[in-house]
């Protein structure tokens, strides 16, 4: 194998591995749920996201950290308040996808 084969062949393992740790980190119902509704409000404090959901603060906190250091979301202080909006759209229409698949999800 070439030095450029193997550089390829490393740069697409590194594109898998990105992947599967995004669907790592959606792959779970509360962090569909807060895509889900960032989808419809671009950017909401982690307040607002408990009281949409109705879920305890710090389980949402949780969740919300986890998403933003996997990359999925983006968080922007003001004040005292935290705004988290996606990061990435593309992971949207990967649920989006999915959830429209005829396979019977």
């Amino acid at each position: 194998m070439t030095t450029q084969a193997i550089a390829i062949h490393s740069d697409e393992a590194a594109k898998l591995e990105r992947v599967a740790n995004i669907l790592k980190t959606i792959a779970h119902p509360m962090r569909l749920s807060i895509v889900h509704l960032l989808e419809k409000h671009p950017r909401l404090t982690v307040t607002e996201i408990c009281d949409t959901l109705n879920s305890e603060q710090s389980l949402t906190s949780h969740h919300l950290q986890t998403m933003r250091l996997n990359g999925v979301l983006s968080v922007q202080r003001e004040g005292r308040c935290m705004y988290y909006s996606l990061k990435r759209i593309e992971v949207s229409r990967l649920i989006e996808c999915i959830e429209k698949c005829p396979q019977g999800l």
